[in-house]
């Protein structure tokens, strides 16, 4: 299992926290909860050592592409590719913008 830390400027603190996904054969979970306002935080969890600089690249894209609410996030993966990463981001991205929960 490798961990690892990521950091990306944010604007005011997420209004909830979220939960989508689960942690299974090439699936992950991602929990967000509101962070400190000015930066979001990110601490991945994954069962796939040596891919810091993919996951470096695929977070990356995701949130310098707009300015986005200030998080913590944890990342659970087991292997997930990078298109259901990006995917499951966005499902958290979209719940929390509905104000509900994702499953």
């Amino acid at each position: 299992m490798e961990q690892l830390q990521f950091e990306y400027p944010a604007g005011a603190p997420a209004r909830q926290r979220v939960l989508v996904g689960v942690v299974g054969s090439g699936d992950l979970e991602v929990m967000i909860e509101p962070g400190d306002a000015g930066k979001t935080s990110i601490h991945v969890t994954t069962s796939v050592d040596g891919y810091g600089r993919v996951w470096d690249a695929q977070l990356t894209r995701v949130f310098s592409a707009e300015p986005r609410a200030a998080m913590r996030i944890r990342i659970h993966d087991f292997g997930a590719t990078p298109g259901v990463v990006g995917m499951r981001l966005a499902e958290a991205f979209e719940a929390l913008d509905d104000g509900k929960e994702g499953s």
